[in-house]
C-alpha cells in the first residue's frame, strides 16, 4: 500500500502534485535544490524580458486564479509569486525541502521503495513508497560547443545560456550575439536593446511569430488557445470536427491557417525585413508555437536589432565570431537560447535504459506512466501551452492511479500505444519533439486523454464553449472534489 510519496522539483508540476496527492490521503515529500518554488519561473532561471506565453486566465490552476492586479501577460517574477502563494494557500511548504540537491534516486527491489539520497540543506537518504519525477523537460540548459570558443572566453568574451542570463547591465555597452530564434533568444535580444553596444540574432531557421493581437486588435488567445485553434492541426487520432477538417473539409482549415499567415505576414511585415520563415504557418506544429517578443519586429525595422538568418556560428575568437554565411561579427557576450537537454540526471545509467528507448526518448504511457518500471511516475513532462493544467490533470491521474481508481491496459498495449505516438512526434516534428516530451500544441488533447482514462468531464456545453473562447482553467476546478468523492464512496464499500 503506497503512503509516502517522494517529489523531485518545486515547479507547476511539483507542487500540484504534492497538493493533490495531500489531498488523496498521501504523505507527499517534494525535494527543490533552488532556494525558491518556481522551476524555470524562479529568480536562478528568470532572463531579463521573460513574461508568459498565455495570457493570465489560461495559465493559472483551475483552483487558484492569479491576482486581479496582474497584467494579461504576467512577467516572469510575476509567476513564481504566484506559485509562491500556491504553496501558501495550500500549506505546502512544510512538505518541500528547499536548496535540496537530489544526488541519486535508486529502487531497492527487496524493500520495494525509493531510496532518495540529497546534498544541501538535507543531506542524507530517505526511503519513500513511489516517486514522482518533476524535475521539468528545461533543466539542463544546452550551450553549443564552438571551435574556439575558449579563445573566445579567455580574451575577456562571456558565454551564457538564456536561462543563466539574469542581469541586463552584463549587456551594457557590449556586443551581444544571440543564438537562436525562439522566445527566449528573442526576448533576451530585444531587452538588450538600448542597453547593448549592439545587438544581433544569429538564426539557423526562422520561425513563425504569433502577434498578442491580430491587427492589434484580436487577442491571439481567442484563436490559438481554443480547442478550434488545435484543431486546425492534424492529431494522431481524429473525430467529430477534427476528422472533418482533416479530411473532406482540409480546404476550410488550409482556409483558416492562410488568412492568420497573411495577417502576420503583413502586420510584421516580414517580407520587407526579410524575416518571412517562407514556410505555411502550419509548420508552427512542427517545432512550437512562439509568440512575438514585445517591440521585437519594430527594432528590426528600426536597425536598431539584426538578425543574421539561415545560418550559424562555425568559429569564435576574441572579440568575434565567424558565421556560416561568411559574416564576421563583433561579440562581447554570447547568449545561448540553444534549447535543453531532457535528462535525470539522479538516475543511474540502468534506470535511464528503462524509462528511455534507444533514441533517448521517454517512453511514457500518457506521458505519465514509463513502461514496465515499478512505482514510477513522471509530470510535467508534457510541454504545453497549458502545461499547467496538463500537471493538474497529471496529478489527479497518479493520485487515482495509486488509490486503484484507474483501470489501465496491458503493458503491452501500453508500450505499442506509447510507441505509435513518438512515432508520430517523430514525423510531425522532424524530430524536434525533446525526447518525446512537446505536445504542443495538443494540449486540451493531453488533457482529454488523461480525464476520459479518469471518467470525468467538465460537461458538453463547457467543452463546446471552448471550441469558441480561451480554455479557463475555473471549468476544471471541481474535478479533483469528484474524485475524492469517488474515492471515499469505493472505500466505503
Amino acid at each position: 500500500m503506497v503512503r509516502t510519496v517522494g517529489i523531485i522539483g518545486a515547479g507547476f508540476a511539483g507542487l500540484v502534485t504534492a497538493k493533490v496527492l495531500q489531498d488523496f490521503g498521501f504523505e507527499p515529500h517534494v525535494f527543490e535544490s533552488d532556494s525558491e518554488v518556481g522551476g524555470v519561473w524562479a529568480a536562478s532561471r528568470r532572463y531579463p524580458g521573460l513574461t508568459t506565453q498565455n495570457v493570465r486566465s489560461t495559465y493559472a490552476l483551475s483552483d487558484f486564479p492569479y491576482p486581479k492586479s496582474y497584467p494579461e501577460w504576467p512577467s516572469g517574477q510575476q509567476v513564481q509569486e504566484y506559485m509562491a502563494s500556491y504553496a501558501d494557500h495550500f500549506k505546502l511548504n512544510p512538505l518541500i525541502s528547499m536548496n535540496t540537491k537530489v544526488e541519486s534516486a535508486t529502487f531497492d527491489e527487496s524493500a520495494n521503495q525509493w531510496a532518495i539520497t540529497t546534498s544541501g540543506s538535507e543531506s542524507g537518504t530517505k526511503h519513500y513508497d513511489y516517486l514522482v519525477v518533476c524535475n521539468g523537460i528545461f533543466s539542463d540548459p544546452s550551450i553549443p560547443d564552438w571551435p574556439g570558443a575558449h579563445d573566445f572566453t579567455a580574451a575577456g568574451g562571456q558565454i551564457f545560456h538564456t536561462s543563466d542570463f539574469h542581469d541586463l547591465n552584463m549587456a551594457k555597452d557590449k556586443n551581444v550575439v544571440v543564438v537562436g530564434f525562439g522566445k527566449s533568444s528573442c526576448d533576451v535580444a530585444a531587452a538588450t536593446v538600448g542597453t547593448s553596444a549592439s545587438t544581433t540574432i544569429v538564426a539557423r531557421k526562422i520561425i513563425w511569430k504569433i502577434p498578442k493581437k491580430f491587427k492589434n486588435v484580436l487577442n491571439y488567445k481567442m484563436l490559438m488557445l481554443t480547442r478550434m485553434g488545435e484543431a486546425l492541426f492534424p492529431y494522431i487520432d481524429r473525430h467529430g470536427v477534427e476528422k472533418f477538417m482533416h479530411g473532406s473539409g482540409k480546404a476550410v482549415s488550409k482556409s483558416m491557417l492562410g488568412s492568420v499567415q497573411g495577417v502576420v505576414t503583413s502586420q510584421f511585415k516580414l517580407n520587407e525585413i526579410d524575416l518571412n520563415p517562407n514556410t505555411g504557418l502550419d509548420t508552427i506544429v512542427r517545432s512550437t508555437v512562439s509568440l512575438a517578443s514585445d517591440n521585437f519586429f519594430d527594432y528590426v525595422k528600426s536597425g536598431q536589432l539584426t538578425v543574421e538568418r539561415d545560418t550559424e556560428i562555425v568559429q569564435c575568437e576574441a572579440g568575434q565570431v565567424h558565421l556560416a554565411n561568411g559574416k564576421t561579427l563583433p561579440a562581447d557576450l554570447l547568449i545561448c537560447g540553444t534549447g535543453f537537454h531532457q535528462r535525470v540526471p539522479f538516475f543511474d545509467e540502468s534506470m535511464m535504459k528503462k524509462v528511455t528507448d534507444e533514441k533517448g526518448n521517454f517512453q511514457l504511457y500518457r506521458q505519465i506512466l514509463p513502461l514496465n518500471t515499478p512505482a514510477l511516475a513522471f509530470n510535467g513532462y508534457n510541454s504545453s501551452f497549458f502545461s499547467q493544467l496538463n500537471a493538474e490533470a497529471g496529478a489527479w491521474w497518479i493520485a487515482s492511479n495509486l488509490s486503484g481508481m484507474l483501470t489501465l491496459p496491458g503493458e503491452e498495449e501500453q508500450r505499442a500505444h506509447t510507441e505509435r505516438r513518438l512515432a508520430w512526434m517523430e514525423e510531425r516534428t522532424e524530430g524536434k519533439h525533446s525526447n518525446g516530451t512537446n505536445i504542443i500544441p495538443f494540449s486540451i488533447h493531453n488533457v482529454d486523454e488523461l480525464l476520459d482514462d479518469l471518467n470525468l468531464s467538465i460537461g458538453s456545453l463547457k467543452r463546446f464553449r471552448e471550441w469558441l473562447l480561451p480554455i479557463n482553467p475555473k471549468d476544471y476546478a471541481p474535478l479533483e472534489g469528484k474524485l475524492i468523492k469517488r474515492r471515499d464512496s469505493m472505500v466505503a464499500k
